[in-house]
């Protein structure tokens, strides 16, 4: 069997060769635990910190919404009611006023600003409040449209200081750093021996030239150094949300951590390695809709130097991690490439649900019912829509021109979500499936309908 390390390793050396960047390291999570790794390129490998850039997004994402879960603030109030010289800030024409909502899921309609943000990293907050002061551009109006926006996230550091009288780099430190073991994570670039940040000229990779920027107020956006191997236990803290998996580690309740991975701006049509996708983007993160390997949600980061990308299959435990030291690498392609090809190899597991006892119990009643069929039993089964909409004798008459006389069998009941799925059914010789959902009020049966296997 071809070995994870098999399918990624020679899809990173093709990232390196397309992109020119002196080093890269990699790594596979499944299971909650960095499975496979490695690194192209001299002196970096799993343990080795990289500036992750907008990654930091998330992060920022979840301290919101753990003071948002402990009462501390609201997402939709307008946020200078928190940061009062946040107040200037506002939309074009008849916009509402902002909130954490708009900024988190970059719907505030703030000029797409990578250039500018990312040589602003420590900007002071004199600096930002003269910013705020003298009004700054918008490309659309507030909630109107999806517009990324590192100065969105510059605004979230700012109530956040403005509510606890902490930064979000001590919230972040505190509540999910230390607890999940991310010891190499860090704000200040590292003491030990990190990938030294290049960009491409001429066709080369040179020196990125300037020392990277300190910790300030717009890093909020953008300002963690990390490591493949810490963040191998932040996409599996995330995702264990989705699988129910329990780590023990609550320092935000998993239905957040699902909040953080649900879209909430839609974003469109993008494409990604010539593959397009509808995409949007949820708080902190992006979700993709990939018409291979399915939902999957990630981030990437890029400033001066450095480009990384994180990417799983939500709900299955598996991603993928890409960390580069030249600027903006595509690091994005690396892990769409990666995934997909360890979904085609089997290595990725099927997202399914498990049926609740009230689904089987209703699909075992309902193949029962249409292998003799009873009006009686139907009356009790059937939500009260289901008689005025076919009568039942065309119901049973319809089940016994199906059956044929033979005997009928529940052979698999199939979760669509917890009121809806499939009832697969042998008849004879031949599989057949009846999808089937209940009624929200008393769980009855309110629709099924035959479908060949």
């Amino acid at each position: 069997m071809t070995s994870m390390v098999d399918i990624v390793a020679p899809l990173a050396k093709r990232s390196i060769d397309e992109c020119g960047s002196p080093a890269m390291a990699w790594g596979v999570v499944a299971d909650g635990a960095l499975v496979a790794s490695g690194a192209v390129g001299g002196g970096v490998d799993e343990n080795t910190p990289f500036r992750i850039a907008s990654m930091t997004k998330c992060f920022t994402a979840a301290i919101v919404l753990g003071l948002r879960d402990d009462g501390v603030l609201a997402l939709d109030r307008p946020i200078a009611e928190y940061a009062p010289e946040l107040g200037a800030v506002r939309g074009p024409d008849d916009s509402a006023p902002i909130t954490l909502r708009h900024l988190l899921s970059m719907s505030a309609g703030l000029a797409t600003d990578d250039p500018w943000a990312d040589r602003l990293l420590d900007a002071s907050a004199e600096f930002m409040n003269a910013v705020y002061a003298s009004g700054v551009h918008f490309a659309v109006r507030t909630g109107d449209a999806f517009e990324y926006s590192n100065l969105g996230f510059a605004m979230i550091g700012r109530v956040v200081r403005s509510v606890t009288g902490s930064h979000v780099r001590e919230h972040v430190d505190e509540r999910l750093l230390r607890p999940l073991g991310m010891s190499n994570t860090t704000w200040d670039e590292p003491s030990r021996p990190s990938a030294r940040p290049h960009r491409m000229r001429d066709g080369s990779a040179v020196p990125e030239g300037a020392e990277p920027l300190a910790d300030g107020e717009i890093a909020p956006m953008g300002g963690l150094w990390s490591t493949v191997s810490d963040l191998a236990r932040w996409v599996a803290w995330l995702d264990e949300a989705n699988t129910g998996h329990d780590s023990g580690i609550a320092n935000l309740r998993p239905s957040s951590r699902r909040e953080m991975q649900t879209m909430h701006t839609y974003v469109g049509p993008t494409v990604l390695d010539s593959v397009s996708a509808p995409t949007g983007y949820g708080f902190g993160l992006l979700l993709r809709d990939d018409p291979t390997v399915g939902h999957v949600v990630g981030h990437s980061g890029g400033l001066p130097g450095y480009g990384s990308n994180m990417r799983w299959r939500k709900g299955s435990g598996v991603g993928v991690i890409g960390l580069a030291n030249v600027t903006y690498a595509p690091m994005s392609t690396f892990t769409h490439r990666a995934l997909t090809e360890l979904h085609r190899a089997g290595l990725v597991p099927t997202v399914s649900l498990e049926p609740t006892a009230l689904l089987r119990q209703r699909a075992t009643a309902l193949v029962n019912l249409l292998g003799g069929w009873s009006d009686e039993v139907a009356r009790d089964l059937f939500a009260d829509n289901v008689e005025p909409d076919e009568p039942f004798d065309r119901r049973a008459d319809d089940a016994r021109r199906r059956i044929g006389g033979g005997p009928i069998a529940l052979v698999d009941v199939r979760a669509t979500n917890r009121t809806s799925g499939t009832a697969v059914v042998s008849v004879g010789a031949r599989t057949l499936e009846i999808e089937f959902s209940l009624s929200p009020v008393d769980g009855r049966i309110q629709e099924y309908t035959w479908k060949d296997a």
